[in-house]
């Protein structure tokens, strides 16, 4: 059992006691919260349940925490000491830390990991940009947040899925072809415009070259609707192609790729269907408008418009009654920030449908701004357009970019230091933890030198040799480490996983620098090999929620 855990099993036992022998009476008493102390001399943990418990009680809280600490007569509790107007401090032994790092070599790279659980069914949608370009920066701290999200989920035993929504249908679609299609007439020689509302990037004349490349001016001759169709089919299949890969690359992979054209047109009516019979869908001016107005939208919303043509709401609506029918017990949607205001729109839908909006939850990706030389970058000097995942990628590298993606709240705009993530530097974060994990391959090339065996089985070691505030820091550190999982996962929380990981780096780097760990001292020794080796497996575990990797060698 994790630490945190433990104790508060102990608390929730004292309490029953206390309430058996009529110390306390009988009632509802609130759960119990417990905290680190900001400083050590205040024990491992302190809890303010005896104040929260007065009223129920009707006594004092200095009294009900006296009832508690009373009862609690535990050997992994060292002493626990009333403070103030009634919070509890509590001192653990040393035995129960030692006990949790056997338990964090046994378990090893599952150390962490909750038991699956199926019943808990969540799908995770994120990314889904338009298969019409390639991704931007926006879309990589999307793709890094909504990833690591779900190795999160995974961890804390959620039953995960992990979707992306292409949105192949609609007008977007049609100007992709009309811009290759510009593109593919200009570069044969041909008068042609890219229209208003086409894409103007690189990857269109590439896409326009590799025709001609291919084909070449084969396709003059086609009627222009049949080429479009064509250049739409062509292009699509490209955009796609190099999405996956570019995912794939930045350690970024999905369940189920849906595609927004299987809802044409049979699920969207399906859904209109429901809608109508449920009375929730009218007829005005020849539209079909979702009385949105009923659960909190501003306006009503058209769904199909007077041409029969459906709205992108009506698109959305269709999928997200096909989620809802695929009996998630969750549905969490990645979001831009700028999407704001249709949150509350696709919530009145599904609230019209018949089903539960809270099942859906949003989380809003804010802003990404890059620095290079503490200037602002905005455009890639290599197209003069906006400086694109890959491009970062090149610059930087995978671990950094999904670090720094990671590092920040999704709720806060993130200022991306360019040069701090590709210096080696204790500067850089997520190099200060990978150093952190090779430095300890490091230590351990040096122990087979002194002629020290590492063992697996760990069951000679003298655990009580680690003594030292440093060793005990980071067994402490490290045993919060399931219940940190839990909780980031609730809170939709992964950068907590990435602070959690630095921290541990920061006190291993610590305790390197003030205790030997090859020396004379043999048991001394092999049990400092075994610390270091439970902060290995913790870093490595930490790190493979976060989706970066944790290198041997730097």
């Amino acid at each position: 059992m994790e630490m945190k855990e433990l104790l508060q099993q102990g608390i929730a036992e004292a309490m029953a006691k206390a309430i058996h022998s009529g110390v306390l009476p009988e009632g509802t008493y609130p759960d119990i919260s417990l905290e680190v102390p900001p400083q050590k001399e205040f024990g491992d943990f302190a809890s303010n349940i005896a104040m929260q418990s007065a009223r129920v009680a009707h006594k004092a809280p200095r009294a009900i925490a006296q009832a508690i600490v009373d009862e609690m007569k535990y050997p992994w509790l060292e002493k626990a000491e009333i403070a103030g107007a009634g919070f509890i401090n509590f001192f653990l032994n040393n035995t129960v830390l030692y006990d949790s790092l056997q338990q964090i070599l046994a378990a090893g790279p599952q150390y962490g990991k909750a038991p699956l659980r199926p019943e808990d069914t969540v799908q995770v949608e994120y990314v889904s940009a338009n298969p019409t370009g390639p991704l931007h920066v926006g879309h990589g701290r999307g793709a890094a947040y909504g990833s690591a999200l779900v190795n999160l989920l995974c961890a804390a035993g959620y039953n995960v899925q992990a979707e992306y929504y292409i949105n192949d249908a609609g007008n977007q679609m049609n100007n992709l072809a009309a811009s290759v299609n510009a593109r593919y007439l200009e570069l044969l020689g041909k008068e042609s415009q890219i229209p208003e509302n086409g894409y103007h990037g690189t990857d269109i004349i590439d896409t326009a070259q590799a025709i001609i490349d291919q084909d070449g001016d084969a396709y003059l001759a086609m009627p222009e609707q049949e080429r479009l169709e064509f250049f739409k089919d062509r292009a699509y299949v490209e955009k796609m192609n190099i999405l996956k890969k570019d995912l794939a690359h930045f350690n970024v992979q999905y369940d189920t790729w849906f595609s927004e054209r299987t809802l044409h047109p049979d699920a969207i009516h399906a859904a209109c269907d429901v809608l109508e019979k449920r009375g929730k869908i009218y007829e005005k001016e020849g539209a079909l408008w979702l009385k949105s107005t009923e659960y909190g939208d501003d306006k009503d919303r058209v769904v199909i418009r007077d041409n029969g043509v459906p709205t992108y709401l009506a698109a959305d609506i269709a999928y997200h009654k096909n989620k809802y029918d695929r009996g998630f017990k969750k549905l969490i949607n990645i979001w831009g920030a700028d999407h704001h205001g249709y949150v509350a729109r696709v919530k009145a839908a599904i609230a019209a449908l018949g089903y539960d909006p809270d099942q859906l939850e949003v989380l809003l990706l804010q802003m990404v701004s890059l620095f290079r030389e503490g200037k602002p970058v905005k455009m890639s000097k290599r197209t003069g357009q906006a400086i694109t995942l890959n491009e970062l990628i090149e610059e930087v590298g995978t671990d950094a970019a999904r670090y720094f993606f990671i590092m920040r709240s999704l709720d806060t705009q993130l200022d991306f230091d360019l040069d701090l993530a590709k210096s080696h530097s204790s500067e850089n974060p997520v190099y200060y933890i990978q150093y952190a994990h090779a430095r300890i391959y490091s230590i351990y090339a040096q122990a087979a030198e002194a002629g020290i065996k590492l063992d697996t089985d760990w069951s000679h070691v003298v655990w009580n040799t680690l003594q030292e505030e440093e060793e005990l820091e980071i067994i402490k550190k490290m045993a919060a480490f399931p219940n940190i999982i839990k909780q980031a996962a609730r809170d939709r929380a992964p950068h907590r996983i990435a602070h959690f990981v630095y921290e541990l780096a920061s006190l291993f780097h610590q305790f390197y620098n003030h205790c030997r760990i090859i020396q004379e001292n043999k048991e001394l020794a092999e049990a400092r090999l075994a610390l270091i080796t439970a902060v290995r497996i913790t870093i490595a575990n930490s790190l493979a929620i976060l989706g970066v990797s944790a290198p041997e060698k730097m």
